[in-house]
């Protein structure tokens, strides 16, 4: 049984992404990764060129700027990679999101328990988002905490919307537990980095030119944050090493709001009922 890997990318030095961390964990799993390339100015198409691994499969697509509303233009993108995968199992990977080496074999196994069940659409990941700093996540209920990642393409599944999950005609995917982590560190980098991707996601992505609201970037001692405990995948290892700002993520009486208790109170119910109330679920668990 074969894999492909996905994935689609515009200017992704300028955004800070770590694109080659991202593809090089996918790899040792996939037999092909195809990857989309938008109009750079950063030499993002030469940066991935330079791995020189054969079962790396570019290709040129054009970003039409006019079309910035919802971040559309992601989805679209991300289907014009799915079209051109060889084959039957698609692992999708967005340039901020990295698989840990020690869960490539917990993902290979759950694309051949799938593969027996036609039921099944994709796989469920779950998600580790880092913030502020490569020692610290964000845990409350601001941050979905899974999502689809691997789908069945003969099944017609579509990436949706700002293509963080996908629909099999207009309906949710029905999946199965990868028993899998996505690393996320769409939102670790040095805070002037951070702004510069902010500005231009906003640009790109919803048409905001308020340049301005990002000069002064700072992350925010927001609820939910928690020292990472575990450890990064082998591919980030000298981007974690090489941090050189600080985030202190401990809160002060100041940094609270009403918003706050509400998601204590949510936090509270989910630890004695074992549920969190309204949770994002853009898909259909079988198991």
């Amino acid at each position: 049984m074969k894999i492909s890997g996905f994935t689609v990318i515009r200017n992704g030095i300028l955004m800070g992404y770590p694109v080659l961390q991202s593809i090089q964990s996918l790899l040792p799993l996939v037999d092909e990764f195809v990857i989309g390339v938008g109009q750079s100015d950063d030499g993002t198409k030469e940066l991935i060129e330079s791995l020189s691994d054969p079962k790396i499969k570019i290709f040129d697509s054009f970003w039409d700027p006019s079309k910035t509303k919802g971040g559309l233009m992601l989805s679209e993108k991300t289907n014009e990679a799915l079209d051109r995968c060889s084959y039957d199992w698609c692992f999708y990977l967005q340039a901020d999101e990295v698989v840990h080496e020690q869960d490539l074999a917990l993902v290979h196994a759950a694309i051949q328990k799938a593969d027996r069940d036609p039921r099944v659409q994709g796989l469920l990941f779950r998600y580790i988002h880092f913030y502020g700093s490569y020692s610290t996540v964000a845990t409350s209920r601001k941050w979905y905490r899974h999502e689809v990642r691997v789908v069945r393409r003969s099944t017609g599944i579509r990436s949706h919307n700002d293509a963080q999950g996908f629909r099999v005609q207009g309906e949710k995917p029905v999946v199965i537990r990868s028993g899998a982590r996505i690393f996320h560190y769409g939102w670790v980098k040095p805070p002037k980095a951070m702004g510069q991707k902010s500005k231009l996601l906003n640009r790109w992505w919803h048409g905001n030119k308020r340049d301005h609201e990002f000069e002064n970037f700072a992350y925010d001692r927001q609820y939910g944050l928690r020292r990472f405990e575990g450890s990064h995948p082998r591919v980030m290892q000298s981007l974690v090493a090489g941090q050189d700002w600080t985030f202190d993520h401990a809160r002060r009486l100041q940094d609270w709001n009403f918003k706050d208790l509400n998601l204590l109170a949510s936090d509270l119910f989910e630890t004695v009922f074992k549920h969190r109330i309204g949770e994002y679920k853009p898909y259909r668990l079988l198991d």
